[in-house]
């Protein structure tokens, strides 16, 4: 590392005014009303499958197929990820916010045939896999509490609006089942409202100032920026996620487990539901607390191996055991997910943070591929689905060895500046 790039790296450290308490608890508002936002588009799918088979006549093992089809469209989220480094982050929130919105009512509107359904379907999960959200909270909080503050704003988006909403649209008020989607277009609207107050992160402020005093170029997504560090984190963050979002494809079977192979009603699931998104919020937390305390990676263990034991039970389960079992996988999966929203945004330097998660989420999307083609031949091989949850028990057990043999830096209680410099 030269001395110009130290120093440039100390003047940063040594400038950077992190916000008010008001403006901060603002922020976190601010990023956890859009991550429910992403975190709704894109588990609401785990109710509507039994809907979405049913209303274009097609079985599950298709829909997996075309699903896994369509979204190799998401390999593109580095474009979106990037802007966060070209235009800064409060437009690029601005630009995901809108995308969310205005492709959940284009299910509604634009979705007659299964495959106008998917392009829309298939716009709108592009804009929940950029994590963008994570990104200001990030930035702004201060080292000793960052995970927790990060975990508070991704169990915001926790709020259970997939349980709560589904029965209203469609048993109170008699809507389509794609009011589901659609509903985040209404949502959209007091969030964008909301936003004009949000101000530029004060380090991404200072990167600006030192590209016009020619100390810093503008990069377009990293290219002639991103170092070997950033390479290496790059693919360990990308297998990681990558393992998890395989992991979720299954998870979103969880509604059909129960209505269709356990008999439960619209209502019934909903409740387990409710339940499992309840528990996500203090897997969150827990996750976001116990980061802070023992370190990411024993958290993420601990967070894996819970939630393939919770797996492989709830094949068997039965009577009163079955809903137990799906309330905890939604306190695990959300345990696990935390991880993610922590570690991956603070390993990468700020100048290219946002082109480093790019690349990383680009990568791990190859799960939008192989996830739904896993689920679709697990689902031809095991109809009763028992040996199904093994193998996906198995997948979310992956992360552990990749932790034990890439061995990532520990970043609790470091400066971004710090994890910079000494991770490994």
């Amino acid at each position: 590392m030269t001395q110009a790039v130290e120093a440039t790296k100390g003047r940063l450290r040594r400038r950077v005014k992190l916000p008010g308490r008001n403006y901060m608890l603002y922020l976190i508002l601010l990023m956890g009303m859009v991550a429910l936002m992403d975190q709704y588009i894109g588990t609401v799918k785990t109710t509507a499958l039994p809907y979405i088979l049913e209303e274009y006549q097609i079985d599950g093992p298709r829909f997996s197929y075309w699903e896994g089809l369509y979204l190799a469209a998401t390999f593109f989220i580095f474009l979106l990820n990037g802007l966060t480094d070209m235009i800064g982050r409060k437009w690029s929130i601005f630009v995901l916010i809108v995308i969310m919105g205005v492709t959940s009512l284009g299910i509604v509107l634009f979705a007659p045939t299964f495959h106008t359904f998917m392009i829309m379907y298939t716009l709108a999960t592009f804009a929940t896999v950029s994590n963008i959200w994570s990104m200001p909270i990030s930035e702004e909080s201060p080292a000793e509490n960052r995970a927790k503050y990060v975990a508070v704003t991704y169990i915001i988006g926790l709020i259970p609006l997939q349980a709560i909403l589904p029965p209203i649209i469609i048993n109170q008020l008699g809507l389509s089942w794609k009011w589901m989607y659609g509903v985040m277009f209404l949502f959209m609207l007091p969030v964008l409202l909301f936003w004009t107050r949000m101000r530029e992160t004060s380090r991404y402020r200072l990167i600006q100032q030192e590209r016009q005093e020619g100390t810093r170029k503008l990069h377009w997504f990293g290219l002639g920026v991103i170092d070997k560090k950033d390479i290496r984190y790059i693919i360990i963050a990308a297998l990681i996620w990558l393992a998890w979002l395989t992991y979720q494809f299954f998870y979103f079977w969880a509604g059909y487990y129960f209505m269709e192979l356990n008999g439960y009603s619209l209502q019934q699931w909903s409740f387990v539901l409710l339940g499992a998104l309840v528990f996500a919020i203090g897997g969150g937390y827990l996750a976001g607390y116990l980061m802070d305390r023992l370190g990411r990676k024993p958290t993420l263990i601990i967070g894996c191996v819970g939630l393939a034991i919770d797996l492989v039970v709830m094949g068997w389960a039965s009577g009163w055991l079955l809903p137990i079992t799906g309330v905890l996988l939604g306190f695990f999966t959300s345990f696990t997910y935390t991880w993610i929203v922590v570690f991956v945004p603070e390993v990468f330097p700020t100048e290219r943070r946002g082109a480093c998660m790019g690349w990383t989420t680009t990568v791990a999307r190859i799960s939008y591929v192989l996830g739904p083609i896993l689920v679709g031949v697990c689902l031809k091989l095991f109809p009763d689905m028992r040996w199904f949850w093994v193998v996906a028990a198995g997948i979310i057990l992956v992360p552990i060895a990749l932790v034990l043999f890439f061995n990532p830096s520990e970043t609790n209680m470091q400066e971004l500046e710090d994890i910079e410099e000494e991770r490994m």
